[in-house]
C-alpha cells in the first residue's frame, strides 16, 4: 500500500509542478519532457533488465552448482550461527540461507553485477516461505536493510569507475566507503532487531560482530600502511582472487563430485531468466515515475530545498547532490550507478 502512495506521488506532484512551470513561468516544454521522460524511462528499465539478465544467468547458473557441489553449504556452516540468529523465521539450513551469504559476500566485494542476482534469489526464497505474501516478513526486512546499508569492504566498481573517469587518486574513497558502510551497516542491524526482538547480547551474535569489526580494523590498519597505486592494486586482485576462486571452487567441488556441471548450471540459469522477467514490471513502473518526477523539476527543487535546510544548520551541504544517487540505490543499483556517473 505504501509503494502505491508512492508511486501515485511522483506523477501528482509531477503535475502539479509542471502546471506552476507553465502557468507562472511560460515553460511549455515540461510536459513534452515529461511524456518523452516515460518512454526514455521505459527504454531503460527494459535494457537494465537485458543487462541484468546476463549477470542473472551467470550467478545462478554457478550458485546451482554451488548448491549441488556443497560449497555453499560449507560457507553456510561457518557463518549459519549468526544468520540463523539474524533470520529465525528461516528453517536451518534452507537454501535462502546460502543465497543471502552469497549476496553478503559480492556486496562486501562491491560485486554489484554479482550480488544483484543473488540477492534476488534471495528475496524469492524468503517470499516461498513468507505466510503473507503481500507482506514483506521480518527475514526480508532485515535482508534488505542490511543489503541496502551495503557493507563494502572492497569497492571494486567504484573505484574502476573513478579510474575510468580520470581520477587523480581512484582510492582515495577506500576507506571513507568501508567506514562509512559499516557504521550504517550496524545501525540498521541494530534498528532492526529492535523492532524484531532479537536479543543482540547473545553471545553468536556479539562474537561474529566483535570479530567482523577486529577483522575491519585491521584491515583499516594495513591500508594505511599503503600507497594509493599500492591500495588500488591491493584492492583490485584481491576482490578478483576472491571472487574466481569461488567460481572454481564450485566448478572444482562438482567435478569432484561427478555432477554434470553444464548441465546443472544450465538448470540455474534457467531460473535466472524466469526471475529476470519477473522484475521487469517493476522497474518499469518505478523508473517511469522517478523519470516523470525528475522530467518535471521537483526533484531538483526537492534537492535545492534540502540544500536550503541543511545549509541553516551549518553543515557542509556538498554530500546533498549525492542523494539522488542514494535515493536511487535501493531501487535499482545500474541506475544509481549511471546517475553517480554523471
Amino acid at each position: 500500500m505504501v509503494l502505491n502512495y508512492i508511486w501515485f506521488a511522483f506523477f501528482a506532484i509531477a503535475f502539479v509542478v509542471a502546471l506552476i512551470k507553465v502557468i507562472f513561468f511560460g515553460d511549455l516544454e515540461v510536459f513534452t519532457n515529461m511524456v518523452n521522460a516515460t518512454f526514455d524511462m521505459s527504454k531503460t528499465a527494459v535494457n537494465l533488465s537485458i543487462s541484468l539478465l546476463g549477470g542473472m544467468c551467470l550467478w545462478l547458473g554457478l550458485m546451482k552448482i554451488g548448491e549441488k557441489s556443497g560449497l555453499v553449504n560449507i560457507l553456510t556452516k561457518l557463518v549459519g550461527p549468526f544468520f540463523s540468529r539474524l533470520f529465525p523465521e528461516i528453517p536451518k539450513n534452507h537454501r535462502a540461507t546460502g543465497s543471502i551469504i552469497m549476496n553478503f559476500s559480492a556486496n562486501i566485494l562491491g560485486l554489484d553485477n554479482a550480488a544483484t542476482p543473488i540477492g534476488l534469489k534471495a528475496m524469492n526464497e524468503m517470499q516461498e516461505l513468507n505466510p503473507n505474501k503481500d507482506t514483506a516478513s521480518n527475514a526480508q526486512i532485515m535482508f534488505l536493510v542490511l543489503n541496502t546499508s551495503g557493507l563494502s569492504i572492497i569497492p571494486l566498481t567504484i573505484l574502476i569507475d573513478r579510474s575510468a573517469q580520470g581520477a587523480a587518486n581512484p582510492t582515495d574513497i577506500f576507506l571513507p566507503i568501508l567506514l562509512a558502510t559499516f557504521c550504517s551497516t550496524i545501525v540498521g542491524l541494530i534498528t532492526v532487531s529492535i523492532f524484531q526482538k532479537i536479543n543482540l547480547l547473545d553471545r553468536v551474535i556479539l562474537s561474529y560482530l566483535l570479530g567482523l569489526t577486529t577483522i575491519i580494523g585491521l584491515l583499516i590498519f594495513y591500508l594505511t600502511t599503503l600507497s594509493q597505486a599500492e591500495m588500488n592494486q591491493f584492492s583490485s586482485f584481491l576482490s578478483n582472487f576472491i571472487i574466481f576462486g569461488m567460481i572454481i571452487s564450485f566448478l572444482f567441488l562438482g567435478f569432484r563430485k561427478k555432477i554434470d556441471l553444464f548441465s546443472t548450471f544450465i538448470e540455474g540459469a534457467k531460473e535466472g531468466f524466469s526471475i529476470t522477467l519477473k522484475i521487469v514490471p517493476f522497474l518499469i513502473a518505478f523508473l517511469v515515475g522517478i523519470g516523470v518526477f525528475r522530467a518535471s523539476g521537483a526533484f531538483d527543487y526537492l534537492i535545492d530545498l534540502l540544500r536550503l535546510i541543511v545549509g541553516l544548520t551549518g553543515i557542509n551541504a556538498d554530500f546533498v547532490d549525492a542523494l539522488p544517487v542514494a535515493l536511487m540505490k535501493p531501487l535499482s543499483g545500474g541506475t544509481a550507478r549511471s546517475m553517480m556517473l554523471e
